[in-house]
């Protein structure tokens, strides 16, 4: 037999990994016509924001104009953004969509990434993840019709997630910090990071590194002579801009009217929400950790890859959905971790991204097609999306029953990402065992 030489395979192996790159290509191709079929819409928060902060920026000095950054409530790294856009031979609004298109991409890619740490072997189903998150409702018309930032954050959202699943806890907080700095929103994901410094799987030194980076990314606003005071107050100052429980967001204040009884229920509604999320994260912790979590020396068990994302994916849901005074396009980390989550437990959670997008992109339709929204019931989609917390936390907890505590003194092996850690009797090795799907 013929033996075939290094020379002679590499045109085939060239030839295979052409095909899947220039699919990819295409479905990018694909991904940035939709959006800019969509660029010449202006919205009214490009008219009663952020065009007005442009044309504030642009004409006082562009960087320059940041030395007060009262004229804006974002604080100053996406303001850097739009400061950079005056200084290019490009209309505003086109700029700011390409800007939130390109991190869309961003987003596809570490959703790629992400799915690939759980299906490491596969060659369809990370790509797959990706090209679905590129073309759901939601991202699309967020980046291509409203030219939001909302992408700008989850990308480091996402980031930070995968540095966990990489066992690079700096590097988690680290992109948490810049998360953080583009919008308050990635509180969202307060509950996932308080599990995982309580199970430590993130050290709590490693939290340095998010006011480390946030403050960083002042730094250049302070140079162009910025009040430190307004930069630090900026979240301050936003959470008393809208008083309404909800802003069109399909959270459960749509399914009840508060009445004339809204202050009292709104400061009830972060009272609960806080009693949630602390309660929730002492069942998973106490799930993992044993009899003592917090005390030196004890031991933790490590979490697994499908447990870290359900636990991210309902972390995004969760807050949002209790948290009073919530935007519609909130839900953005959850439209994109629930395609993760759905890829990770494809037998349990198939169906979670289909609740979570008609939920998250029904509210949406109330100012990308008036005519459509007004028919529809914005209740609706709040039980959609209650159903796909219930449906996440089910997951979740299922995923955590299957794994109990080992018994006090059994020593535990870390299991790489990706897989489960299973107990051994007592007397044996303990030995690491493939996830379920």
């Amino acid at each position: 037999m013929p033996r075939v030489t290094a020379a002679e395979k590499r045109p085939a192996l060239a030839e295979r990994s052409a095909g899947p790159t220039m699919l990819a290509l295409g479905v990018v191709l694909l991904a940035i016509v939709v959006r800019q079929m969509m660029f010449r819409y202006e919205s009214d928060d490009y008219h009663y924001f952020l065009h007005p902060w442009y044309e504030h920026i642009r004409t006082h000095g562009g960087f320059a104009a940041l030395k007060d950054s009262g004229f804006a409530d974002y604080n100053v790294p996406y303001l850097y953004v739009l400061a950079g856009l005056t200084h290019l031979p490009v209309q505003d609004l086109a700029g700011m969509k390409t800007v939130s298109t390109l991190f869309d991409l961003m987003a596809a890619h570490l959703a790629r990434l992400i799915v690939a740490v759980r299906h490491p072997e596969s060659t369809w189903r990370p790509p797959l993840a990706g090209a679905v998150v590129l073309f759901l409702p939601t991202v699309a018309t967020n980046s291509g019709w409203w030219g939001q930032a909302d992408s700008l954050y989850t990308v480091f959202v996402l980031a930070a997630v995968h540095a966990v699943l990489r066992h690079r806890p700096w590097w988690a907080c680290g992109f948490l910090g810049i998360a953080l700095a583009f919008k308050l929103q990635a509180v969202f994901v307060l509950p996932f990071l308080l599990v995982l410094l309580l199970t430590r799987r993130v050290p709590w030194r490693a939290l340095l590194a998010v006011p480390a980076v946030y403050l960083l990314l002042d730094v250049p606003a302070l140079l162009l002579g910025a009040d430190p005071v307004r930069l630090l107050t900026v979240y301050a100052r936003q959470t008393g801009t809208y008083q309404e429980l909800t802003m069109n967001a399909p959270s459960v204040y749509q399914l009840f009217q508060a009445g004339d009884h809204a202050d009292g229920v709104r400061q009830a509604g972060v009272l609960v929400t806080g009693a949630v999320v602390l309660a929730l994260t002492a069942w998973v912790v106490l799930r993992r950790s044993g009899r003592g979590p917090l005390r030196p020396g004890g031991w933790s068990r490590e979490l697994t890859a499908t447990q870290i994302v359900l636990l991210a994916t309902a972390s995004v849901i969760l807050v949002p959905f209790l948290l009073p005074s919530m935007h519609d396009r909130y839900f953005y980390p959850a439209d994109v971790l629930s395609v993760i989550a759905a890829f990770y437990l494809p037998g349990r959670l198939r169906y979670l991204p289909v609740l979570v997008q008609v939920a998250s992109f029904g509210s949406y339709l109330e100012y990308l097609a008036p005519d459509v929204g007004r028919y529809l019931k914005i209740e609706l989609y709040a039980a959609l999306m209650g159903l796909a917390l219930l449906t996440v936390l089910r997951a979740a907890a299922r995923e955590l029953r299957e794994l109990p505590p080992a018994p006090a003194g059994e020593a535990v092996v870390p299991a790489p990402a990706g897989e489960a850690v299973v107990p051994a009797p007592a007397g044996e090795a303990v030995v690491p065992a493939r996830e379920r799907s």
